[in-house]
């Protein structure tokens, strides 16, 4: 290592950089062995970066990038916001909601862009950061309708998985009308870490009744289309 540099950031950026590559998540076993470190400093390097939300560590012992570093991302020119922001603002538009774009981190569904129509009178507002149970709310189902059917899953995952998108009445907020469809990113051919083993949803919610059939249809479009952009961003 060259003077100046500090080994322990070093070492995070290294170990942060070997997650996103990885695609699907690595054990801190298999970090500790790519890296060349001792399993207990890969260890704190990953308890240090999951404080701030860089990574998540999965029930099976995965490693996998967290909020924190897509919030991070969305904030460099050439980012996920950079990329994502045209077909989010552009399905706002069309369906006159608030529109998101929401990704997994962990159990939990973490809303990563936001915005809302320029036109509308009233709007429900879903503030970046804003995470909850992939349960719960049309964006994590539809996350979840993405993965293998799964013993024991909900009639709303199998609805999304069979219909393409997810909705949802009431669940995060009173009165509110949740739709979302899970991105499909492929990657095959391309080179880079990408969006690989990243897991997104678009959606949009609104207080007011939709016509489910011509919104449910912009937001399979919108998925459609940002699945494309990201994954040629590989």
């Amino acid at each position: 290592m060259s003077s100046g540099k500090l080994q322990t950031l070093d070492r995070g950026i290294a170990l942060l950089m070997q997650v996103a590559r990885s695609g699907g998540g690595l054990k801190i076993a298999d970090l500790a062995d790519q890296l060349g470190l001792h399993r207990a400093i890969a260890y704190r390097i990953v308890a240090t970066l999951a404080d701030h939300s860089m990574v998540t560590r999965l029930p099976d012992g995965r490693i996998v990038l967290g909020s924190g570093a897509i919030v991070l991302g969305v904030h460099a020119e050439g980012s996920l916001r950079t990329m994502a922001r045209p077909v989010v603002e552009e399905l706002a538009a069309e369906t006159g909601c608030s529109a998101f774009l929401s990704m997994a981190q962990g159990e939990d569904c973490v809303a990563v862009l936001s915005t809302e129509p320029r036109e509308a009178f009233l709007n429900v507002h879903y503030r970046v950061g804003t995470r909850h149970p992939l349960e719960r709310g049309a964006s994590g189902i539809a996350i979840l309708s993405s993965r293998p059917e799964q013993p024991g899953e909900s009639e709303a995952i199998r609805a999304a998985r069979r219909d393409g998108y997810a909705i949802t009445r009431g669940e995060l907020q009173k009165g509110a009308i949740g739709i979302s469809s899970p991105l499909r990113i492929s990657t095959e051919g391309l080179q880079g870490p990408g969006f690989e083993g990243m897991e997104f949803s678009v959606g949009v919610v609104a207080l007011d009744d939709l016509d489910i059939e011509r919104v449910s249809a912009a937001v399979r479009a919108a998925a459609a289309a940002l699945s494309e952009r990201l994954g040629r961003a590989g």
